[in-house]
């Protein structure tokens, strides 16, 4: 049985945690210390699994792991609900996202009207589009494929659909699509090849997936089919509170 005060101070990062997300389907928190150093304010190790957490720009992540190492807290935080780190922490961290997640939130409200009213060329006549919904598809083979209909004011509609290459930004910031390969609308403006992959890019951002004071590095991403695997370091100045 663990100590109750390790139940109490994993009960209280969860709460913190959860605070931060728009919803969660299950989540998990487990801090691993003993009575004695908990005095001190010293912590073996912190935990999170989380499952289904929705988090900025409708983002939802299917899993996060996230690990520390010995962390230390200023003991009398607890007393007031809180967990105050004296130190900043890193955390090894695991991201699994899935084709639907991607799309679901490629096709939120708040992209879906950043792709309207688009200026591009078409066989060298600038016309104004809009762009019906964004589909994204992990095919394997470490690509991505993008592809939507566009609508022309005239009621002429196009498909657009491309391949790209996903790798690591230099700054281990966000995922970069690179290489595209066309499939269909080669006619159409590289201005509308661009817009959508700067919404694909934007979701990407290792920002959306920040939880309270933490920074995320990332070090490796495994493209597979269906899904994408994301690990990174999480620089941690403070967990969060509600």
């Amino acid at each position: 049985m663990p100590d109750l005060g390790e139940q109490a101070l994993s009960k209280i990062a969860e709460v913190g945690l959860s605070s931060q997300l728009d919803a969660v389907e299950n989540l998990d928190v487990t801090i691993k210390t003993d009575p004695g150093k908990m005095l001190s304010g010293a912590v073996d190790s912190v935990t999170v699994h989380g499952k289904g957490m929705v988090m900025q720009k409708d983002l939802r992540v299917e899993e996060m792991q996230l690990k520390t190492s010995r962390i230390a807290i200023n003991p009398l935080s607890v007393a007031f609900g809180k967990i105050e780190l004296t130190h900043p922490t890193d955390a090894e961290t695991h991201v699994v996202l899935t084709e639907s997640d991607i799309n679901r939130a490629l096709n939120s409200e708040f992209i879906r009207e950043k792709m309207q009213n688009l200026r591009v060329d078409v066989n060298g006549t600038p016309v104004t589009v809009d762009t019906q919904q964004l589909e994204f598809g992990l095919p394997g083979a470490n690509k991505v494929l993008l592809s939507t209909n566009v609508v022309l004011k005239a009621g002429e509609t196009k498909r657009v659909s491309f391949t790209a290459v996903p790798r690591v930004s230099p700054n281990g910031q966000s995922i970069a699509l690179e290489d595209v390969e066309y499939l269909e609308g080669k006619d159409l403006s590289p201005d509308l090849t661009e817009a959508m992959l700067n919404q694909a890019h934007a979701l990407l951002d290792l920002q959306n997936f920040e939880l309270g004071e933490m920074a995320l590095r990332l070090k490796t991403l495994d493209v597979q089919e269906g899904k994408m695997v994301l690990r990174a370091v999480a620089h941690i100045e403070q967990l969060p509170t509600t």
